[in-house]
């Protein structure tokens, strides 16, 4: 479970490298993998990983920038939403001119 917080300016929240390239502004995580997040990705930031799954649900709404998903060869731009439930595959991604994301990741059950 995440910790309660009230609304906080969340400029506040010092950015942290989470590697390859990208950027990550943590709102709030729980103990059992629960994360909310804004992820910054530098201009030329691609993902290595091949296509990715994950074991909880993700959430991503891509609020500035663009995000090239190099499997479906489709870019996506600022207001895009995704919900992925466990399993689903997507990625690798792309992105030429940088961009920011929420991320918000629960479990499933």
């Amino acid at each position: 479970m995440k910790a309660e917080r009230e609304f906080f300016p969340s400029g506040q929240v010092e950015w942290a490298d989470a590697g390859g390239g990208i950027l990550e502004r943590v709102l709030s995580r729980g103990a059992d993998g629960m994360l909310t997040r804004l992820a910054r990705w530098a201009p030329g930031t691609t993902t290595s990983d091949g296509v990715i799954r994950h074991e909880y649900v993700e959430e991503v709404y891509l609020l500035e920038g663009e995000l090239t998903d190099l499997t479906l060869q489709r870019t996506f731009r600022p207001g895009d939403y995704a919900c992925r439930p466990p399993g689903m595959p997507h990625g690798p991604y792309t992105t030429e001119t940088g961009c920011v994301i929420l991320e918000i990741r629960y479990s499933a059950g």
